[in-house]
């Protein structure tokens, strides 16, 4: 990826500055989800999973004091906040929500699916494995309704963002529960792989707009970034690891890459389940092999192979002419979700 000019300093992230998040989790959310599982283990932080993973109830008055506490207690912004900066990364979003969408799909989530640490806890929790289609729904709800402005205001998304915070912990409680993890992997959902896909829906949704040969001005870049901080320190991520322009974004995504990237059973099979869930939903058979084309070129060989991604006989012709003519935006760009979740959100 080019760099503009323009951005001149910025942080590097060696590996041993990043060795120690590898083993930290969210200490404010994880000790919420503890105490839920002292009044019972399995049988308490099961029903919390599922209000915390229920994208439309924010009805508090069910769950147990010490969830209501911190819900109700990350109802603002961080107090640096500058309000225009975060708005401007929403309306870039939405001048670029279709496009933004597609790269969701077949960049930024397999991109996470790269890091195979990180990739075990999704593997073992076997959601994405087996219900698919309902975690890109609770993706996508996420992002869209993070992108509606006034449940800024009506202090919805403060709500919205703090139930996948605890949710996040409580997948942490399940995973070190499990059996089935190895602590040389690190902490589960650790600071590094909640960095990495902070990235993702970021910095990575940048060089994907880049690839499709769409303008994006520096303010814009910045806005974007920004809006996703905000929203990474409200999740928990340390300020540490919130670039704070783009030069330190991609030595961030590098530093991770790096450490991080390379092939594993947990990686190929979350991309495998995406790759079928979003061939699901093309009728064309023409268009089949759609998916993995656009996979490949936003993903680029070499990670691409890291995820096993097939290979398609029109990928380099279809893909690159394509890229040249009119159509192409509007042709992978997603037109209308089929999803009732995803589409009270469409625009």
């Amino acid at each position: 990826m080019t760099l503009r000019k323009d951005t001149i300093t910025g942080r590097s992230f060696p590996a041993d500055f990043l060795e120690p998040y590898r083993y930290l989790g969210d200490p404010l959310a994880d000790v919420v989800v503890d105490e839920v599982a002292s009044q019972g283990g399995h049988a308490t932080v099961g029903p919390l999973m599922r209000f915390l993973t229920d994208y439309e109830d924010f009805d508090l008055e069910a769950q147990p004091d010490v969830v209501r506490e911190f819900i109700n207690s990350q109802a603002t912004f961080p107090v640096h906040t500058d309000k225009e900066q975060f708005k401007e990364g929403i309306d870039f979003f939405w001048k670029h929500y279709q496009l933004v969408s597609l790269l969701l799909g077949t960049y930024a989530l397999p991109y996470c699916y790269a890091g195979a640490n990180g990739a075990k806890v999704l593997w073992i929790s076997e959601r994405i494995k087996n219900n698919t289609f309902q975690r890109l729904e609770e993706t996508g709800a996420f992002v869209f309704g993070i992108m509606q402005e006034r449940d800024w205001q009506n202090g919805v998304n403060f709500q919205r963002i703090a139930k996948i915070r605890l949710l996040h912990a409580a997948v942490r409680w399940f995973t070190l529960n499990s059996g089935k993890w190895d602590v040389a992997w690190g902490h589960p959902v650790c600071q590094e792989d909640m960095t990495g896909t902070n990235l993702s829906f970021s910095f990575i949704i940048i060089k994907g707009l880049r690839k499709l040969n769409i303008t994006v001005s520096k303010q814009e870049e910045e806005a974007f970034l920004y809006f996703w901080n905000v929203v990474g320190e409200l999740l928990g991520v340390v300020p540490e690891l919130l670039p704070q322009n783009m030069l330190e974004a991609y030595r961030l995504d590098k530093g991770v890459a790096e450490r991080q990237f390379t092939s594993s059973e947990a990686g190929q099979g979350l991309t495998k389940s995406l790759l079928k869930a979003i061939e699901q939903q093309i009728t064309s058979p023409t268009l089949q092999n759609l998916p993995a084309a656009q996979m490949r070129f936003f993903l680029g060989k070499k990670i691409a192979d890291i995820l096993d991604v097939p290979e398609v006989a029109w990928e380099e012709g279809f893909v690159k002419l394509a890229l040249q003519t009119p159509i192409f935006p509007k042709l992978m760009s997603l037109q209308k979700p089929a999803s009732p979740v995803l589409e009270k959100y469409w625009r």
